[in-house]
């Protein structure tokens, strides 16, 4: 193996030359107590920069066996470490200048989320690859070497001591981010033995800073459960917590504008991830498959059954296999549902602020001047009930303005300045006057597949049984591919040169990225602005990156249902690594894993 003098030689040999030239460097080296591998070199300064990876050996590494002898437990301390190198590499970079990116060092910039990322990875024994990005200096379009040497010979290697070889503080945080994470597993594992689709814990601190900062609110108000709500764990390392417990079936989050509604919501839709500590919300664990919804006006549906929510349309259109390049607000959120329920979602998160309001209700007035038979939306209301004591899928709407759904909850929480209060008794109460209490009866044919019940454990939360309701007709989903992604004929995806079968290729589809935004694999493109549980661009990047995977592997034939291809993706990135995502071969930093259901989103949304 080539050692650091053997880069320092060779870069003075190429000083001053055309910028090209540093493609010679192409390859490992080594400095002694690491390795640091030029992976991917930038043809131009203005071009993206340089894809570079440093390999730290266990016994160099210093990281404790607590902190890698478990998946979860290495992710959290994969976490740290990109942390620790992040603001290391932000101190150094650009202290070298000269055209484009020159100087410029930087690897992934996490958000209070812990995700597994391409930037690092920690192998069994404790040895860590670490990732990350540099800009190789030039002056115009001509090598800098000495600006070069000292980025890579001194600047690096400084920010691979402090950050990835551990002193006694560098473990001792190792560790904690360890237990953090044995306690969010434990807070996990208690959530699904006790019948609960979310656990806050008192003390968290839900309000943000800003509307577009992840930070939390100085002086914000600590939440405390509802002593009806309330429950106690026994976590590993912080022994004994309480918090508010919500359970499986229907709950609503009520009260006035500014209390912190949709606060909660928020912290519950994004609770289905980790959080870092000092986060203030660290505590605050969702179901895993729970998912969003909102009405997208404008968005693609391909071949959804939305007849469970819509039917019988004047044009005498069949929305059992429903398609639109422009869908209306109830229509994007109806299929939505549907494509939720797909997914596997055991637990549905609405604001009533961003969902269609026809979608969701149709007061009796409304009824009484257009008959039923006129309308061709039966209401969120009608279906929610049998979605939970049929199919086991829990609810968790905030409501603001609307109390048509009191009647079909099973709790209650009020918001009043931030503080979160039970009413469930006194809202049974007001429905226990007969002048408001009102009947929501399941419209016929809810459409969602037998068996969510017994897939999500639980039992129903009513004592009617299937015996005495109304049959009704199992939805078909998981529709043919080739419909829902493209609905144009010809048009495959599969990459020239390929033969569909995960063989080698001569040319992939060109991948381009718009942030949390969505992103365009080859003619293809994915609007992803309204999937509101990507909290990470890079995020966003991995699903470009297994869409374009899918469409060069021929996946998308007709043959397969979305289930089985979005499994076949990651069965691939499982047991071929971050490598499996990459055009090249070799993985760069720039990615996060996502959750299955955002890839179902992904591809249902496909242009």
């Amino acid at each position: 193996m080539k050692t650091d003098r053997d880069l320092e030689r060779q870069l003075a040999s190429i000083d001053r030359r055309g910028y090209p030239a540093y493609k010679s460097l192409h390859g490992t080296y080594d400095f002694g107590d690491f390795e640091l591998d030029i992976a991917h070199v930038q043809g131009d300064p203005f071009a993206a920069p340089s894809q570079l990876a440093v390999y730290v050996p266990g016994d160099v590494s210093g990281l404790p066996a607590c902190c890698r002898d478990a998946a979860h437990r290495r992710t959290a301390t994969e976490d740290l470490l990109v942390r620790r190198f992040s603001k290391e590499a932000a101190q150094a970079s650009f202290k070298v200048g000269g055209s484009g990116k020159s100087g410029f060092i930087g690897t992934s910039n996490p958000g209070p989320e812990i995700l597994a990322r391409s930037a690092c990875e920690i192998a069994p024994d404790g040895a860590v690859m670490l990732r990350f990005e540099a800009g190789l200096p030039a002056h115009g379009r001509t090598i800098d070497a000495r600006a070069a040497a000292r980025m890579l010979l001194d600047l690096i290697p400084v920010c691979v001591e402090r950050a990835l070889m551990l002193d006694d503080a560098g473990r001792r945080a190792a560790q904690k981010a360890a237990e953090l994470a044995d306690d969010q597993r434990a807070v996990r594992s208690a959530m699904r033995e006790r019948g609960l689709v979310a656990f806050v814990a008192d003390g968290s601190v839900l309000p943000r800073s800003s509307g577009v900062s992840a930070k939390p609110l100085a002086g914000a108000r600590p939440f405390t459960s509802p002593e009806s709500m309330r429950v106690t764990l026994e976590l590993p390392h912080r022994g004994r917590v309480r918090g508010m417990g919500i359970r499986r079936g229907i709950t609503l989050i009520v009260g006035g504008g500014y209390h912190g509604k949709s606060t909660l919501l928020k912290a519950l839709q994004e609770g289905v991830y980790d959080h870092i500590a000092g986060d203030g919300r660290e505590l605050v664990a969702t179901d895993e498959t729970a998912m969003k919804l909102r009405a997208e006006d404008g968005r693609v549906v391909r071949a959804v059954d939305i007849s469970p929510f819509i039917n019988n349309l004047p044009d005498g259109r069949d929305t059992r296999s429903f398609s639109t390049e422009d869908a209306s607000g109830s229509t994007s959120q109806a299929a939505s549902t549907v494509e939720a329920l797909e997914a596997g979602a055991r637990t549905l998160l609405i604001d009533e602020d961003t969902s269609a309001t026809n979608f969701m209700v149709r007061d009796a007035l409304m009824e009484a001047v257009v008959a039923g038979e006129h309308e061709p939306i039966t209401p969120f209301v009608e279906r929610v009930r049998a979605l939970w004591e049929r199919h086991g899928v829990s609810c968790v709407l905030v409501m603001g303005s609307s109390g048509a759904f009191f009647p079909v909850a099973d709790s209650v929480i009020q918001m009043d300045a931030y503080e979160a209060n039970d009413i469930t008794e006194r809202v049974r109460a007001v429905l226990a006057d007969a002048r408001l209490a009102g009947t929501y009866p399941e419209a016929p044919g809810l459409g969602v597949s037998a068996g969510k019940a017994s897939e999500a454990g639980e039992t129903s939360a009513s004592s009617s049984s299937d015996q005495d309701a109304p049959a009704s007709r199992p939805l078909e989903l998981g529709g043919r591919l080739e419909r829902r992604s493209t609905g144009r004929p010809g048009r495959r995806g599969r990459a020239r040169g390929g033969d569909g079968a995960g063989t080698a290729r001569h040319e992939h589809l060109k991948v381009r990225g718009r942030g949390r935004d969505g992103f365009s694999v080859g003619s293809y493109d994915a609007d992803l602005r309204l999937v509101e549980q990507l909290v990470d661009a890079e995020q966003s990047a991995a699903l470009a990156q297994m869409v374009r995977v899918v469409l060069e592997h021929g996946l998308l034939d007709g043959m397969r249902a979305l289930r089985d291809v979005v499994d076949e993706a990651f069965r691939v990135l499982d047991e071929q690594g971050w490598e499996a995502l990459s055009p090249y071969g070799d993985a760069a930093c720039g990615l996060a894993r996502p959750r299955p259901c955002e890839l179902f989103a992904a591809l249902n949304r496909l242009r």
